[in-house]
């Protein structure tokens, strides 16, 4: 068990910072979780999903893609209300 110093400080066990790949002058993050707090390591590699997973967010994010398109409808410049002459002057400049 570990105890907070004064300044706030608090020692890892030797055991899980080799469990870890944690070294002095590692970057953690300090995450709430809860009642708790995780202690991730800045590179720890994101965990990777499974095929199945990855094809399920990869069909809802098509489905996702498919509707927006589905909704989309190309606008005139007279719908949007300006023209880009508007935006900018004779040489290329933001006005």
């Amino acid at each position: 068990m570990s105890k907070v110093t004064s300044k706030l400080q608090v020692t890892i066990p030797k055991a899980v910072a080799d469990a870890y790949g944690i070294e002095p002058g590692s970057d953690v993050d300090w995450v709430p979780a809860g009642e708790v707090i995780r202690l991730v390591p800045r590179d720890a590699p994101e965990p990777t999903p499974d095929s199945a997973t990855r094809l399920e967010l990869f069909d809802a994010a098509t489905e996702r893609q498919r509707q927006r398109q589905r909704g989309r409808k190309r606008a005139s410049p007279r719908a949007r209300g300006w023209r880009r002459e508007d935006l900018y002057d004779g040489r290329g400049r933001a006005r």
